[in-house]
This record gives structure tokens, C-alpha cells and sequence, in this order.
């Protein structure tokens, strides 16, 4: 699925430090302290999680200098928080049981009782980081400025104009296709697209289908949809099922062993919102942009990938900004901005290049749309202190002599 909209511009990488540790065997431990981070900021916003000033949040995770220096899990009994929700048919309730059904609690938010959490429009992340993967392997050779219709029969496609055959992968990317699509509404409103989508066996066919309202990349419109045309589109490319190149070339080499990835009822992979992840390997996606797309060594992101994902293709209200998939939230008093993956019911995923910072948030107030990343990225900042995270190594090689 989803998100609400709201959020990041181009921000010229600064040379990361070499890390302490990575995090493919699991996570390092440090106290805030040592990673040059205050304690203070970091319980307040505990603080607030605890008391249900943002609401029914599960998991809050922060990390520094490659170790996790502060974690909080929050513990909620959603069978009986969503049971009259989970027993009514309704926009988020389409099939009354089962993967979309957002109120079945086998489901959601953690899948069949593992620790693996919906990321929902976090996995649109995910999907974009595997099509600069597969970029970077030669695996996906088409250009960005690709026709999208040059990946269907469009024969078969309806509403086809001049507008449709001018769209391309990039308007994809950046969610400028110009296809008649409304997803500001709620996505308990019948009217929201993607909740439209959702209850529709062929998903992929929904989305290309819709009637064109906009010049491709005249106008943003944040759309699960556009996202969705991405599983085929890749497929068409590559000739492979996203999920199963992911798993073996991302998440693999990440140390990634156990997630999920939903599919629509025809088998197509939900790239719109359909991943499960938990809170420390969700933070692992992170970690791998904040080094400039090089895991242990390896490159998997080309560097050019990663700075055009978080370029500021599209300005938004309030100073945020989005790129490929990714928002770019602005912070601080001068033009620093917070990389971003955001899905509805409170999904967060920061990283903050300057401060060698990456935070992780899953909660499950799908009912309450409250947005809160801008005053956890504040929270953040204000825990931040100058701090050269190699000295940590040379620290911790001295304690072990």
C-alpha cells in the first residue's frame, strides 16, 4: 500500500566514514554516549511512544557508527484493538480475512506472529533500491526515459492518448505519470485509489487502464498504483520476479533472512506496499544508502543511483521534496534534508547522511493519519552531537588491548 503524502532535495553525499561494523550477521550494541549521541532526546521520544502520544507504535530503533544505540519495542494487542474493524467489510477490509484485510491480526501488523512488520509504502523503497541493483548488474537495460507502454501490449491498454504514450519509467519513479489517480483521500474512503486497486483481482491492468488527467511529469500525484506497474515493468525488463531477485541480490547479501512479500490474487509482486521486514534488517536498507550504496566491501548501488534517488525531482509543500521513491525531508535551519521511506499506519525509515544517522519507527495507526516524522526528525537532531565515529573503533581496539 500507501502513505500519506508530505516529504526530500539533492544532497551532495558527504565521504562516509568507514564503518565500525556490519550489521549482516546482526547489529553491534552501544550506548547513545558512546556513538556521540544524547540520551535525553532519545528518552523523550520513548517517552512519547510509551504514553500514545503518536499512537500504537511497535518499534523505535536508532543507529550510529554501524551499532544500534538505542531500541524500544511497544507491545499491543491488535486482535482486540481492530476486532469490530476485522469483522467488517470496508475499504481496508475487502475480503473480509486474510493479506488485505488490514485489521486480520495474522496479518497485520506482524505477519503470522514473526517479527517481520508491514513496511507499506516502505516497500516502494525497496522496489526502487532493486531497480538500481539491477541497473547496477546490467540486468535491467532500459533506459529511465522508456515509454511505459513500450513493457505492454498497447493494443490491449484503454484510455490511450498522446499524454499515456509520452509517460515513461521515470514519471513511474517519481510519481508524475499524469493517471487520473486520487490518493490524498483516506484509505478508508471508498474513492481512494489505491484501496480501489486492492480490491481488484488484476492490479497491474487497474492502474494502466486509468484515463490520463495530467501531461506526464507536469504534476505529482502520489500514487500505489504507479508503483504497482514497477513489479511488471521489471519483469518485462529483466525477464525475473522482482521478490526472488531482491532476495537473492539485496537482501542476501544484507544478511536478510527472513521477511515476506505479499502478491496480488494474480501472482504479481506487491510492490506498492506488500513487504515485511523487521525493525533491524528494515534499518540495514538504511544503513546501505548511508555508505553510498557499499555493503562490507561490495558495491551493490552505483553511487550515481543513490544521488539521483535523492535528487529533488519534485517540490512539495513545506520544503519537502521526492525522488525515486524515496522523500526528502528538510530539517535544521539551512537546506539539510532527511532521506525518507514512509507507509501508512506510522512506517518510518530516516537517514540522516550528514550525521551517519539512520532511525527506524513501525507502528499500526492505520485509522489515525496524524502526521509525526517532522517532530521525530527534530527529536532526532537534537541528540546529535559532532562525532567521528572512527574514533569509536580506535576506542573499542584500545579497550581489547
Amino acid at each position: 500500500m500507501k502513505f500519506w503524502p508530505a516529504l526530500v532535495l539533492l544532497v551532495t553525499l558527504p565521504a562516509a566514514a568507514a564503518p565500525l561494523s556490519w550489521p549482516t550477521n546482526g547489529w553491534t550494541r552501544a550506548t547513545p554516549e558512546e556513538v556521540g549521541l544524547a540520551s535525553e532526546p532519545l528518552l523523550a521520544i520513548d517517552a512519547d511512544f510509551a504514553a500514545g502520544k503518536v499512537p500504537l507504535v511497535d518499534d523505535f530503533l536508532v543507529v550510529r557508527c554501524g551499532s544500534v544505540a538505542f531500541e524500544r519495542k511497544y507491545s499491543h494487542d491488535y486482535a482486540e484493538i481492530y476486532y469490530k474493524e476485522a469483522h467488517e467489510r470496508g475499504p481496508l477490509n475487502a475480503h473480509l480475512t486474510g493479506r488485505y484485510n488490514y485489521f486480520d491480526p495474522a496479518w497485520h501488523p506482524y505477519v503470522h506472529g514473526t517479527d517481520e512488520h508491514t513496511m507499506q509504502s516502505v516497500s516502494k523503497s525497496v522496489t526502487s533500491a532493486t531497480i538500481g541493483l539491477a541497473i547496477a548488474r546490467g540486468d535491467f537495460k532500459a533506459s529511465l526515459d522508456t515509454p511505459v507502454l513500450n513493457f505492454f501490449d498497447a493494443k490491449s491498454v484503454r484510455n490511450v492518448d498522446e499524454r499515456k504514450r509520452r509517460m515513461t519509467l521515470r514519471h513511474v519513479l517519481t510519481m508524475t505519470t499524469g493517471l487520473d489517480w486520487d490518493e490524498d483521500i483516506p484509505y478508508d474512503d471508498p474513492h481512494n485509489g489505491s484501496s480501489l486497486m486492492e480490491a481488484k483481482r488484476d492490479w497491474v491492468r487497474f492502474v494502466i487502464d486509468q484515463p490520463m488527467a495530467h501531461e506526464p511529469g507536469s504534476t505529482f500525484a502520489y500514487s500505489s498504483g504507479a508503483t504497482e506497474l514497477l513489479a511488471h515493468i521489471f519483469k518485462r525488463a529483466t525477464g525475473q520476479d522482482i521478490e526472488r531477485y531482491a532476495r537473492r541480490y539485496l537482501f542476501t547479501p544484507l544478511g536478510i533472512r527472513h521477511y515476506y512479500w505479499k502478491r496480488t490474487p494474480l501472482g504479481v509482486v506487491d510492490t506498492e506496499g506488500g513487504l515485511y521486514l523487521s525493525a533491524g534488517d528494515l534499518a540495514k536498507i538504511g544503513y546501505l544508502y548511508l555508505h553510498d550504496g557499499v555493503w562490507d566491501g561490495q558495491r551493490l548501488l552505483s553511487s550515481e543511483w543513490i544521488s539521483d534517488s535523492m535528487a529533488a525531482h519534485v517540490n512539495l509543500a513545506a520544503n519537502w521534496n521526492y525522488g525515486y521513491q524515496w522523500w526528502l525531508a528538510p530539517y535544521g535551519n539551512g537546506p539539510r534534508y532527511a532521506w525518507a521511506a514512509r507507509g501508512i499506519g506510522g512506517q518510518l525509515l530516516l537517514v540522516f547522511p550528514e550525521d551517519q544517522l539512520v532511525a527506524v519507527v513501525t507502528a499500526w495507526h492505520i485509522l489515525d493519519g496524524t502526521p509525526y516524522t517532522p517532530a521525530v526528525i527534530d527529536k532526532l537532531r537534537l541528540a546529535v552531537r559532532d562525532f567521528d565515529c572512527t574514533r569509536r573503533g580506535s576506542a573499542l581496539e584500545q579497550r581489547g588491548n
